[in-house]
């Protein structure tokens, strides 16, 4: 007996493309099937997560709808992923809260945070231009802002550290090898198995093998992971600053804070708006409806938060420096909030389906 019907689907699906093998050089799924002759629930997990969702099997396999075999990988894979982040999240009561109104629940939570940040105090400077170190920090305390957002921040990593060691343990993983952790990080960094064997991923432009190859969901994936990556180092180089050089914020533009976020702001901006433009291109076999909230809430919130971030940037010397100031922190702090509960984790549980499989090549 299986955990959901999709789990019961994945495990008909790898049963019968066990047999079949046409697909095993497409990416880590298939050569991962193969080491196994049958499926529990925690072995769908994994398997879900390795897949990235190019939709390359799907179009390669002879028995894909509308055959009566009714193969259709890539959509059941999806469907078996969303369900393991509820499965494996911390604490377990706010699992699946995002799953459908993802966007909306963001919404409402950074729209309350941003209304109390603008209406923290009355002084008549928080409504006029301010410039010169400590600019913020006229608006809200950096103590206060810190407190609020160092707690908010703390509580997502704790809850994500919890959710990504029980998926961890579900899937069999141990102690893994640096080998292993290494070959992950590649494989994760350069995205390697997005490219659904060479052809790129899978919507309505190229179509089926043989189309023209004009998707660029692996490009727009690297500018938001990047992106991201840039931002949260800007945020510990800007921290460093305040705490070890006695340096407030905001800081001239061509300061490495300054810089890294412009840079990953550009990313974040980039790479949402081309995912979800893919994500509206994409075959419609392989959309997953109930799964739609959850994914264009967190492209958006990623979105709204480097947009906000680069006005906030270009604006922080006039007097819509508070309201902007106010609404960016607004939506960062719903995305912190929300990350342990919505999409974010696809990339943590990835990256720990990825040291499994590099741990099974090596064995």
């Amino acid at each position: 007996m299986h955990a959901t019907e999709a789990h019961a689907e994945a495990d008909r699906l790898m049963t019968l493309c066990n047999s079949c093998r046409y697909c095993e050089g497409l990416c880590a799924v298939f050569p991962a099937m193969e080491m196994r002759r049958s499926f529990a629930d925690a072995d769908l997990d994994y398997l879900a997560n390795l897949c990235h969702s190019c939709g390359a099997c799907y179009v390669d396999c002879q028995f894909s709808p509308p055959h009566e075999f009714n193969i259709n990988v890539p959509r059941t894979m999806a469907l078996v992923r969303g369900a393991s982040y509820a499965t494996y999240a911390w604490p377990q009561a706010l699992s699946g809260v995002f799953a459908r109104n993802g966007l909306a629940l963001s919404a409402a939570v950074a729209a309350g945070v941003a209304a109390f940040m603008y209406g923290f105090g009355s002084s008549p400077e928080f409504f006029t231009a301010q410039a010169g170190a400590g600019a913020f920090y006229r608006i809200m305390p950096h103590t206060v802002m810190a407190a609020l957002f160092g707690i908010a921040f703390l509580c997502a990593i704790a809850a994500l550290a919890v959710s990504v060691g029980r998926f961890w343990r579900g899937i069999g993983g141990a102690g893994a090898a640096r080998g292993s952790l290494w070959q992950a990080v590649k494989d994760a960094a350069s995205l390697r198995y997005l490219d659904g064997g060479g052809a790129g991923c899978v919507n309505v432009e190229n179509g089926p093998p043989g189309g023209s190859q004009r998707d660029l969901r692996k490009h727009y994936h690297h500018a938001t992971f990047y992106g991201f990556l840039l931002c949260l180092a800007a945020t510990c180089v800007g921290t460093l600053y305040h705490f070890l050089l006695g340096r407030e914020a905001p800081y001239p533009w061509y300061d490495l804070p300054v810089v890294l976020g412009t840079v990953g702001g550009i990313g974040l901006t980039v790479g949402p708006i081309g995912l979800l433009a893919a994500k509206a291109r994409r075959e419609d076999n392989l959309k997953v409806a109930s799964q739609a909230g959850m994914d264009t809430g967190f492209l958006v919130m990623l979105l709204v938060t480097a947009v906000t971030g680069l006005m906030l940037l270009a604006l922080r010397a006039t007097a819509a420096m508070h309201a902007l100031l106010a609404l960016h922190l607004g939506v960062v702090f719903a995305l912190f909030v929300t990350m342990p509960y919505g999409k974010f984790v696809h990339g943590l549980y990835r990256f720990a389906a990825l040291v499994r499989y590099a741990q099974e090549r090596r064995h």
